[in-house]
């Protein structure tokens, strides 16, 4: 597995395949870049594909120290910075999402395309029940670990009898997370927002939003209107983590939304 040295010395690791236009594939809170294995393959076909396991997640470093969307989003700048790439397809999965959202808004020139999967421009508990939600989750963590955490969350992510397998594998692997590390991290989370800055993405943006997420589709909804270019899919039978649930779906409508930001016309919208 390829790595890269960041200016502060933190080391990430990385998958790469395919050739062509870059794409950067992002993934979630506490995982790592096992959420694109299904969809990685089909991109690839087409594109180069990028997977890198961001700070604190799989196998790159997990240094000391406070961590954030902000932070997470610079460490990938500087990757494509590195293999000097520009112009790259960003599609994240839920904190990928948000850290796609983080480098549209400050990397423009980065970013030629954004794809946002059961993410949102925000982490800002604006009720009394979404601020419990986040402090009981907190609380797991820190006095039960993320074992006991994941047990709660694998069905969630994935309800129904035939998802077993999927329930299983979702415990081992949140569960192997080093829980100050996965603390941190969900730490970092709180309180993010570039809601104000959405006016200033021009790309085009494909929003994902699953049938059985954790936020309602009128959430997307509201977002997508302040977008300047922006589409919006609903992936059926799925939930939040929909490259796993459903990665036929997700890479299908992410390789015909690339091809319609790469094709010489103006294009139509992904339906």
């Amino acid at each position: 597995m390829p790595t890269f040295s960041l200016p502060d010395g933190v080391t990430l690791h990385f998958q790469e395949s395919g050739e062509g236009a870059p794409v950067l594939l992002l993934h979630g809170l506490g995982s790592s870049g096992s959420d694109w294995e299904l969809v990685a393959p089909r991109l690839s076909a087409h594109h180069r594909v990028l997977v890198p396991d961001a700070r604190g997640h799989g196998q790159s470093d997990k240094p000391a120290g406070a961590y954030g969307v902000a932070l997470f989003a610079r460490d990938i700048a500087a990757l494509c910075d590195g293999m000097g790439l520009s112009q790259v397809h960003v599609v994240g999965l839920s904190m990928g999402g948000m850290m796609g959202f983080q480098l549209a808004v400050d990397r423009p020139d980065l970013v030629r395309s954004l794809t946002v999967v059961n993410s949102g421009p925000d982490m800002v508990a604006r009720t009394l029940r979404r601020k419990l939600e986040f402090a009981a989750r907190l609380l797991v963590l820190r006095f039960l670990g993320p074992r006991e955490l994941a047990k709660r969350i694998a069905p969630k992510l994935f309800p129904k009898p035939e998802q077993e397998d999927l329930r299983r594998r979702a415990i081992e692997s949140l569960g192997a997370n080093a829980p100050d590390v996965y603390l941190r991290a969900t730490r970092g989370l709180a309180g993010w927002s570039v809601l104000d800055r959405l006016k200033d993405i021009t790309c085009p943006v494909l929003v994902l939003h699953s049938e059985r997420d954790y936020t309602p589709l009128s959430t997307k909804q509201a977002y997508a209107g302040q977008l300047a270019d922006a589409w919006l899919h609903v992936l059926t039978d799925s939930g939040h983590a929909a490259p796993v649930d459903q990665p036929g779906q997700v890479a299908d409508v992410v390789e015909r939304f690339l091809r319609e930001v790469e094709s010489p016309g103006r294009m139509a919208r992904p339906g």
